[in-house]
């Protein structure tokens, strides 16, 4: 028996600023991932094409394999009675705060998911996925797609909801990368009273923002005291990127996830100059960067039959 599928899985901003571990936001830049199943053969090979086809694993250690080996053990199936090939294809920049260690971790599910015969509901795919990457801020909306609020209690409550129609995503990324664990590792133990009260009301005006279709909110939604202040210090640029973008026409700009990369909500007819703004901004640091246009996606992972 032999059995191919191939999964597409969007790249993701989380935090929009004010909250943080909380929101996320799908992207229109893609990983795709065939996983091939073949009788009478066993082990695994795996093909990587793109973004880190010269640093990512290609033994059992890749991540995407991981997934995979959890997803099967975690629906019973025999996957040592076959062969399996993964051929990669990676556009998500590496550890640039864009979710592509989420897209590994969900793409692998998917993929075993599909080629076991599909057990597993979104919502266990979701929990694996969280497993993986400790939290669901940008796991919920790579798989359900459009903006998601995401919390922990207990299980994982998530609410998707549509962003701007009349805005776009413009992501500056820059040439250097930066750790999840690095971007953690500068944040405080503790916060003060007033800081907390500060981001409450900030994302919660985020959420009015996107349900009254009011752009006019977001830069104040989106300012934020318990991770940005701390971070910027690792993202040379960072007062300059955020400077420069709404100069230039943002509605709203933030980190993007942990960073090292910037996102902007923007009007359609702007971006253009703000992308070049945000280089610009990274530029005055001596730091090189890439500013990319994208839609939102609101459709969120897919198998795709092949």
């Amino acid at each position: 028996m032999n059995k191919c599928v191939k999964i597409r899985v969007p790249a993701s901003t989380a935090n929009l600023g004010s909250g943080f571990d909380v929101f996320g936001l799908a992207l229109g830049l893609y990983n795709e991932l065939e996983m091939e199943m073949v009788s009478g053969d066993s082990g695994v090979c795996i093909e990587i094409d793109g973004e880190g086809e010269n640093s990512l694993s290609r033994d059992k250690k890749n991540l995407v394999w991981q997934a995979a080996l959890k997803t099967f053990k975690a629906v019973n199936f025999p996957h040592e009675r076959y062969g399996f090939c993964l051929k990669a294809i990676n556009r998500i920049p590496l550890a640039r705060g864009l979710g592509s260690s989420a897209a590994a971790a969900l793409s692998g599910i998917l993929a075993a998911n599909a080629v076991s015969g599909n057990k597993l509901s979104r919502e266990d795919i979701l929990g694996l996925a969280v497993e993986f990457e400790g939290h669901p801020d940008n796991v919920a909306p790579q798989l359900f797609g459009g903006l998601c609020v995401s919390v922990m209690s207990g299980g994982i409550q998530v609410v998707r909801l549509d962003p701007p129609k009349n805005l776009k995503a413009v992501v500056c990324v820059p040439e250097f990368e930066l750790s999840t664990k690095k971007a953690r590792a500068a944040l405080p133990a503790k916060i003060s009273h007033k800081d907390a009260v500060f981001n409450v009301s900030r994302s919660a005006l985020l959420v009015a923002a996107f349900g009254t279709g009011n752009s006019d909110l977001l830069k104040i939604a989106m300012s934020d005291r318990l991770h940005q202040p701390y971070r910027k210090k690792l993202v040379p640029g960072f007062d300059a990127v955020l400077e420069e973008a709404y100069k230039a026409g943002a509605c709203g700009a933030a980190l993007s996830g942990a960073g090292p990369a910037m996102f902007a909500f923007v009007p359609s007819s702007k971006v253009s100059q703000v992308g070049r703004a945000m280089e610009r901004g990274f530029a005055s640091a001596k730091v090189r960067s890439k500013s990319l246009v994208l839609q939102f996606n609101l459709k969120g992972a897919e198998v795709l039959s092949k």
